[in-house]
């Protein structure tokens, strides 16, 4: 969601375990880092950002979705009822006070194409699970229901292509560390 908490221990744990795994396989030569705003990312953003020497770009674009009343509480502390219907239809049913999903769908595509016109060579983007789904069902084809059945662990790593010039970018891989 978007309350404003910072990386946990563990959080920031499984990022440095995903940020060395890529440099090992030589794929860390990021020629900048990308992040959502929130602190969670951007704190760390920030820090590979100055340990490596690359820019640092925050796209507000790219912010996880607000869950309104939903924010900073676990599946079990919900209303049972409402909880049913968010997973039974979660593109019908937004949680209240919540950014609905379409506005949040248009939002991320909106900064992901805007990210496609002037695409670094090799970038690092640090954002949130709902951002990967709609990215990767931007790239995919995927309709909006499809999204959901998109996982996206802790620290994922999703590759993607960009082409250079024309063409459309392409998944390359897509999972968690273990």
């Amino acid at each position: 969601g978007t309350h404003d908490d910072p990386l946990a221990p563990r959080g920031q744990a499984q990022l440095a375990a995903a940020i060395a795994a890529e440099t090992v396989a030589g794929r860390g030569d990021w020629d900048a880092i990308l992040c959502s705003p929130a602190r969670r990312c951007a704190a760390f953003a920030a820090d590979l950002a100055a340990a490596h020497h690359r820019p640092l770009h925050c796209l507000p674009a790219l912010r996880e979705r607000g869950f309104g009343a939903w924010e900073g509480q676990r599946a079990e502390q919900l209303p049972t009822a409402d909880l049913a219907r968010f997973w039974a239809d979660p593109l019908g049913f937004d949680p209240p006070g919540a950014e609905p999903f379409a506005n949040f769908r248009a939002r991320v595509s909106t900064g992901w194409q805007a990210l496609l016109a002037d695409p670094p060579r090799h970038a690092l983007l640090l954002t949130h699970g709902g951002v990967v789904r709609v990215i990767l069902g931007e790239v995919l084809g995927l309709s909006a229901a499809a999204l959901l059945l998109i996982e996206v662990p802790p620290a994922c790593c999703t590759r993607l292509r960009l082409p250079s010039g024309s063409g459309r970018p392409s998944l390359i891989a897509h999972g968690a560390l273990d």
